[in-house]
Order: structure tokens, then C-alpha cells, then sequence
């Protein structure tokens, strides 16, 4: 679940799920107490009501921000694993002592809210999406949707996009119109960071390869990369018979593929999609494998499943 998953020693890798999952919180905390909160620049979910209550009463925003959210995430916390559980109450608790800090430290980076908006974004963004890919969350908004959900019948999205709403309006309407959209420019921002940091270097891509030379570049990327591949009959209207390769990758292995495919066929036609969802463990961090699996024998009868050769996802 967490990002050091690599770590084989499960030890080592909670200690380092939690140290990430530390430097991230106080990633967040700065970019709110340094960049968005001097301009009056609103987070979503209860983070941003606590900067709202915050903003208008004597109430240091570090003890809003545990006294809204812990309660979220016992209630909503019974659907979910002890060990998400611990880890966002860690995660509180880190980022309440951080706002703390940095708020004595008055550290104000800049005035200009456009830039704030996007840089302070992007910070709360990276700092959020290291809380969540390490397995905790800094809001319990999320959380207390998915029991309301189920009581409504409204989706987790359609709920925390609607607090989010209410959030902004009240921001539009107490600091102005521009810092209620300054605020929505920001969450936007910060929920493609977090969405990157997740997903973005490990986003499956779907490869399609249309080529003479498909046991040679499946071998090749077999070798090389360590991913399986389908091979295909496949006819092209002018072109003719041809094998149709089709491989799931992750995206920093894309660059590694175009150069395999090129090596072994500078005519192949290769297209590029992006996978939603992967089912099973075909997308996988390991090294390459350094044998290829025997060829089957040339000479074989066919069979009705032969378009479905190679390796099967």
C-alpha cells in the first residue's frame, strides 16, 4: 500500500511508509502556512472549513484542523483498515504540531495570489499525495462520505465535491469573490498533483504493436523490461498478414519500448493509450527477466485458440 513497497523487509518498509508519510505532512503544512493562508487562499474538505473558522475567531488553526477531522475519521474510520486508520491519526497529529511551527515562524513567501494559488498548489499537492500514497490521509472528509454515501446512495466524489463547493462560496462570500476562485484554482491544482504522485510515473500504458517482426520485439521486450506479451494474428488491408503485439507497461518504461521496437522493426506501427484500471499483476515493479520462455514448436498444428498466442494477460 505504501510507497516502499520495494522494501522486502516489512519492518523497514512501515518505518519508511511512516518517515514518508512525516515529510510529506509537514510538506502540506508549510505550503498552507507559508503560501495560501497569508493570501487567504482556501484548501477543500475540513482542512479549508478550519481555515475558514480559523481565519474569524481566536482558534489556532492547529487545533481545528484535529478537532474537525478526528471525529470523521472514527465515524467513517469503522469501514476502513486499523492500519489507514493509525496512520491518518499519525498524520494529524504530525500536521497539526507542523502548522504550529511554521505559524511562529510567520514565513510569508509571496504576495501575489495568482502565484500562491498555483505554487502553493502544487506544494500542498506533492506533501498530500505522499500522506495518501504512504496510506494515511491529513482529511477526514473522505472518510465520513463513504458513510454517508451508503445512507444517500450519492457516490464518496459527488459528496466531497459538493463540501468542497459549500467551502468556496463561504470563502467567495467572507474574503471576496476572487479567493473563493483563487481557492478552486488551487484544489484543482492540488488534486492533479495528488493524482500524479499516486499514479503519474507508475499509469499503466496500453501498447499495441503492428509489425513483421513479432516474436523478435516480444523476446526483445521480454528480456529487456520483464513484461509479457500477447501475440496476435492480425491482416492489414494493404499491408497484409502481420502480428499484432500487445503489451501493459508503465510509463517510464515507454521511452525503453520506442527504442526496442525501433531496433527490430523501424517500419512498425505502435500506438499509445492509457490504462484506467488493471486488473491483476501484470503491472509490477521487478527487475528484468534475463531468460525467454522456449518458443512454441513452429510446426504445431494450429488450433482455434492460436490468436490468442503468447503470453496472456
Amino acid at each position: 500500500m505504501g510507497i516502499s513497497d520495494r522494501i522486502g523487509n516489512k519492518r523497514l518498509r512501515t518505518a519508511a511508509d511512516y518517515l514518508v508519510l512525516c515529510i510529506g505532512t509537514m510538506i502540506a503544512a508549510f505550503a498552507l502556512e507559508s503560501i495560501l493562508i497569508p493570501v487567504r487562499i482556501m484548501d477543500g474538505g475540513m482542512v479549508g472549513a478550519a481555515m475558514i473558522i480559523s481565519a474569524k475567531t481566536p482558534v489556532p488553526l492547529s487545533v481545528l484542523t484535529l478537532l474537525l477531522n478526528l471525529p470523521l475519521v472514527f465515524i467513517g474510520g469503522r469501514k476502513l483498515e486499523k492500519s489507514f486508520i493509525f496512520r491518518s491519526l499519525t498524520a494529524m497529529a504530525v500536521f497539526s504540531g507542523a502548522l504550529t511551527v511554521f505559524g511562529r515562524f510567520e514565513i510569508r513567501l509571496t504576495d501575489d495570489r495568482l502565484l500562491a494559488a498555483v505554487f502553493g498548489g502544487i506544494m500542498l499537492g506533492f506533501g498530500v499525495g505522499l500522506v495518501l500514497m504512504s496510506g494515511g490521509c491529513l482529511d477526514g472528509t473522505e472518510a465520513a462520505a463513504i458513510m454517508i454515501g451508503k445512507k444517500l446512495r450519492l457516490s464518496v466524489g459527488q459528496i466531497v465535491l459538493s463540501f468542497n463547493v459549500l467551502i468556496y462560496l463561504t470563502a467567495g462570500a467572507l474574503f471576496g469573490l476572487d479567493r473563493g476562485l483563487y481557492s478552486l484554482l488551487t484544489y484543482f491544482i492540488v488534486s492533479k498533483v495528488e493524482d500524479f504522485i499516486n499514479t503519474g510515473m507508475q499509469q499503466g500504458k496500453a501498447v499495441m504493436i503492428i509489425t513483421d517482426h513479432g516474436k523478435e520485439i516480444a523476446e526483445d521486450i521480454y528480456r529487456t523490461l520483464g513484461r509479457t506479451v500477447t501475440l496476435i494474428e492480425g491482416s492489414g488491408l494493404i499491408s497484409g498478414e502481420k502480428i499484432v503485439l500487445y503489451c501493459v507497461i508503465t510509463r517510464i518504461e515507454l521511452s525503453s519500448l520506442r527504442k526496442l521496437v525501433e531496433k527490430q522493426d523501424y517500419t512498425a506501427f505502435m500506438t499509445v493509450s492509457d490504462v484506467s484500471e488493471i486488473v491483476g499483476t501484470h503491472i509490477k515493479s521487478t527487475s528484468a527477466l534475463k531468460t525467454v520462455p522456449p518458443a512454441p514448436d513452429d510446426e504445431a498444428p494450429e488450433s482455434d485458440d492460436e490468436s490468442k498466442a503468447g503470453e496472456g494477460e
